[in-house]
Order: C-alpha cells, then sequence, then structure tokens
C-alpha cells in the first residue's frame, strides 16, 4: 500500500506536463496537501517510525518545488505549494499519532 501511495505521489508530482486551464485554483492546493500527507501517513506506518516518515516527506516537498521549477519543462515551483506539502506532512504524522494514542486508549 505505502508503495503504491508512494508511486501514485511521484507521478503527480514529477509528470513532464501539466496542463492547467485557466488560473490556478484551490483544488491544486488540496491535491499538494493531500500528496504529502496521504504518503507520509501510509509509509510511517509502513515502516512503524513517524519520525523517518516526516524526515523523508519534510526533505521531500522542496525539492520536489526546486526539482518542478528547474528541471522539468512545463511545470514551475511554487513556495506555497511547498508550504502546503510540509502542512500535509504534518497532517500526515498528526494522524499517525492520534491513531496510535487512540489505539492505546
Amino acid at each position: 500500500m505505502a508503495l503504491a501511495v508512494v508511486v501514485v505521489q511521484l507521478l503527480v508530482l514529477y509528470w513532464p506536463v501539466v496542463t492547467v486551464e485557466g488560473p490556478v485554483s484551490w483544488t491544486d492546493k488540496v491535491v499538494h496537501l493531500l500528496v504529502f500527507a496521504v504518503p507520509t501517513n501510509a509509509v510511517g506506518r509502513a515502516l512503524g517510525s513517524v519520525r523517518v516518515a516526516v524526515l523523508l516527506f519534510a526533505i521531500h516537498a522542496p525539492v520536489s518545488e526546486l526539482v518542478q521549477h528547474f528541471l522539468l519543462p512545463g511545470r514551475s515551483g511554487d513556495v506555497w505549494d511547498a508550504v502546503l506539502d510540509l502542512v500535509g506532512v504534518g497532517l500526515g504524522a498528526a494522524a499517525l499519532v492520534v491513531g496510535a494514542r487512540l489505539r492505546r486508549w
């Protein structure tokens, strides 16, 4: 499951050309949040380590925006996308921590 989620994340982030008609809407920001929250949660569960998952995806968030901006023609990096990516990492980690505490309770 975690592997499949990470593959989808990589496809979303690094697909060479994304065509968006008109102005970028709030849905793009929601996608950025989810594309980091879900993998952080899935990988954290698979590894049994919230810290490792947070470290991996917190590094990947800004790196993905830099790669999009500098290395992928037709894509652009955005600071706000990176911010929402990091919020997604936090939400995915928070869900893991809360879930673990609820199971112990």
